[in-house]
């Protein structure tokens, strides 16, 4: 965030924009950072008071984080670091209140301007001999569907279900929370406790380099976070004025373009330092960019060009937000905070309460854009992304598609709280990443702005897998006693492990495979015998001694990609061409169903996973167990879980090796608790941190929770003062 990447590492390099799963240039990275700071952009935003700035509370906490930080570092002196990353480095050094506050700011633009980093860094004028071309000659279809498939490939992800007290056999609130984030890289959880006496004692996790907790509980609430479907940006088209690219009409009057020179220090072969000049340009909209998500789809031509107008570019509510949120004693107070702060930059939250309320808010940062105006103002790109992903691509052109302003927003630009989806209930409310709309079936979400969320569409796999669960455990339908939850019994839906799409399909894959004894696959024919036999035994899970889970997961992965693209609630890329029964909007959980088995797609997909399995060195019948694991120095832990795309909730999103199996996990289930409330004050909690709290390998701590996770243990709560009295390692006082 310092925009140095080139001075140390080179500006070829590249680095992995982990929450994001976005790849992006060193040197275009560094421009962009650059930007930032050229416009002072971090700066402006500290100076303004809360909420659009941070309260002296959060103040302090950075004041405090900082003294912390810089005193270990000058006590242990960077040659003597533990973690041999970045022992002796060049690059370590102190750290400012502003580092910190810049890196917060990184983090709150993850889902927008984060995604386009590369874009607007390298975001240049055509050159004056290019011909005028229209970018209307690609065909904004198939750009929308690039965009589409671009963004589902992020990975964003998580799981939640929030219990009321008529759920639960405590008659009080109850919360799962199973974040999907990075097992790697820059934007890992750790766990952390923050009590400061008489004003905040909250635990759970945070995010490296954020000292509040983020996902957690205290002594009345418990909250977690999935990632909010809503957009958090807006491109805008622009009509460029003739014969010069750094200009733009606005109502049919020119406006240039703000130019930005910057400079970057960077990395030469021979370990000097040279500098790159560049100039970047912005409007009245945002910056100018070429490329979303690594795609060259906004093309800087000599007749139009695009900005990225970004909702969070003015966003540093969050930190008040999480300040305010972790002293919360009742979901109604969260929601309070919720409304008072708008600074939630891309999650849906979801909570419960020792008082017994469930509550599911999608209360976020985003464009104030209705449905009247993305139709108004849709440029010739928006015609085609507006209906398939609901994404604006707005008229540069007219001032009248700024974006609008509701009377309760926090800030000008955003929609208002009270035009934003949230439910209190008795029963329970979950959210897997789809749109706020069937968030509970009970009592449907409707009538919020397209760029929020689709509704009345179908679900992900994921989504209908643990509406499903919860369900069954109501009904009493599930073969367990009783008709409420008890803290075990969700521990046991979170990691039961259960594939959905097995439930849906496997009988009619079974029953095609007895069918065709040969089928032909990508590298041709294959006998499907034994296969059958395999798939036909197996009991449909994918914990790590179930014969068949690999096969399946193989064939999911597959059909998966093979999927003939629709106009569904996935951005049109879900497999819905394998549906036989189709969706049906009056009964969104259990529908589509079954599996078309006259698509050609399915035969190939089984006959591509036999040859997958068997090509790594597999029997068919292998378990996780033996194909599914992560190596932690020289020791390999196999690992439980499926992909989400399968409809498993412990949603393992591992790397396939043709020759090793799923030999790595970049991205999954990360931190998961499961926090009830009785009587006493002391939260009753279980939660693991699936990838462990340190990233050194030489820490104790670097794989014993993922030992543990691999076994299906959880770590006790250890929250209230007699749980921590006698567990005490060390301590430290910290002055500035």
């Amino acid at each position: 965030v310092s925009g140095e990447r080139s001075k140390y590492f080179g500006p070829e390099g590249t680095w992995l924009f982990s929450a994001n799963t976005t790849v992006n240039n060193n040197l275009d990275s560094d421009f962009f950072f650059n930007l930032l700071i050229a416009e002072q952009r971090v700066e402006k935003l500290l100076a303004l008071a809360p909420p659009n700035g941070p309260s002296e509370n959060a103040r302090e906490l950075v004041r405090g984080y900082v003294a912390g930080y810089n005193q270990y570092l000058r006590e242990t002196g960077k040659d003597n670091l533990p973690d041999p990353t970045c022992r002796g480095a060049e690059w370590v050094r102190k750290i400012t209140e502003l580092d910190v506050y810049r890196h917060f700011y990184k983090l709150a633009m993850m889902a927008s301007s984060g995604v386009a980093i590369e874009g607007i860094g390298s975001a240049q004028p055509p050159l004056p001999s290019l011909l005028p071309v229209k970018s209307a000659s690609l065909d904004p279809e198939e750009i929308a569907r690039q965009i589409g498939t671009a963004w589902k490939g992020l990975k964003l992800g998580s799981n939640a279900i929030a219990l009321g007290g008529d759920a639960t056999d405590t008659g009080r609130g109850m919360l799962l929370g199973n974040p999907h984030f990075p097992w790697y890289g820059h934007e890992r959880f750790y766990r952390i406790h923050v009590t400061i006496p008489g004003e905040l004692d909250a635990t759970g996790v945070s995010l490296i380099g954020v000292p509040m907790v983020l996902v957690g509980y205290n002594k009345d609430v418990a909250w977690t976070h999935t990632v909010s479907s809503a957009w958090r940006f807006t491109p805008y088209h622009l009509n460029l004025v003739p014969g010069n690219p750094t200009s733009y009409l606005v109502d049919g009057q020119p406006e240039a373009m703000t130019p930005w020179n910057l400079s970057v220090q960077a990395l030469q072969a021979d370990g000097s330092l040279a500098p790159v000049e560049r100039t970047l340009y912005t409007t009245r909209w945002g910056p100018v960019m070429n490329s979303l998500l690594g795609l060259p789809v906004f093309p800087w031509l000599p007749t139009e060009a695009y900005a990225l107008a970004d909702a969070n570019a003015l966003n540093f509510n969050m930190i008040n937000h999480f300040m305010e949120g972790g002293r919360s004693t009742s979901v109604r107070e969260l929601h309070e905070v919720l409304k008072r702060n708008q600074g939630v930059p891309w999650v849906n939250t979801i909570a419960a309460d020792r008082h017994g309320e469930a509550f599911y808010a999608d209360i976020t940062v985003v464009p104030n854009v209705s449905d009247a105006k993305a139709l108004e103002c849709t440029s010739v790109l928006g015609v085609a992304t507006g209906p398939l992903l609901g994404l604006p691509v707005l008229d540069g052109s007219r001032s009248d598609c700024a974006w609008g302003t509701d009377s309760d927003a926090v800030q000008a630009g955003r929609i208002g709280p009270g035009q934003m989806p949230n439910i209190y209930r008795r029963d329970y409310v979950t959210n897997s990443n789809d749109s706020h709309w069937l968030s509970s079936p009970n009592q449907p979400l409707e009538g919020f702005a397209r760029i929020i969320g689709d509704e009345r569409t179908e679900r992900r796999m994921r989504t209908r897998s643990g509406l499903v669960m919860v369900e069954e455990r109501l009904s009493g339908s599930d073969g367990l006693p009783g008709k409420t939850f008890s803290r075990q019994q969700l521990q046991d839906l979170m990691l039961n492990n259960r594939s959905h799409a097995a439930e849906l399909w496997l009988d009619d894959l079974v029953a095609l495979c007895r069918l065709v004894p040969v089928m032909v696959g990508s590298a041709g024919p294959v006998m499907t015998g034994e296969a059958c036999d395999v798939l036909e035994a197996w009991d449909r899970t994918n914990n790590l001694d179930s014969p068949g889970a690999l096969l399946f997961a193989r064939f999911m992965a597959n059909a998966y990609l093979a999927g003939v693209p629709t106009g569904t609630a996935a951005f049109g890329l879900e497999y819905v061409d394998m549906w036989a029964q189709p969706f049906d909007v009056n009964d969104p959980v259990h529908t589509p169903s079954g599996l078309n088995v006259l698509n050609p797609h399915v035969q190939v997909a089984l006959a591509d996973a036999i040859a997958d399995v068997t090509g790594a060195g597999f029997t068919l019948d292998a378990t996780l167990r033996e194909s599914q694991f992560v190596t932690r120095g020289n020791e390999i832990i196999p690992i439980p879980g499926g992909h989400g795309a399968s409809g498993v909730f412990n949603d393992i999103q591992a790397t396939w090796d043709p020759e090793r199996g799923y030999s790595d996990i970049p991205f999954g289930a990360s931190y998961i608790q499961v926090v009830s409330f009785d009587g006493d004050d002391c939260p009753d909690a279980r939660t693991i941190l699936s990838y462990s709290q340190s990233s050194n390998p030489h820490s104790p701590h670097f794989v014993d929770q993922t030992r543990l996770f691999s076994e299906g243990g959880w770590v006790d709560a250890q929250f209230c003062e007699e749980d921590i009295v006698g567990r005490v390692t060390s301590t430290r006082r910290v002055s500035q």
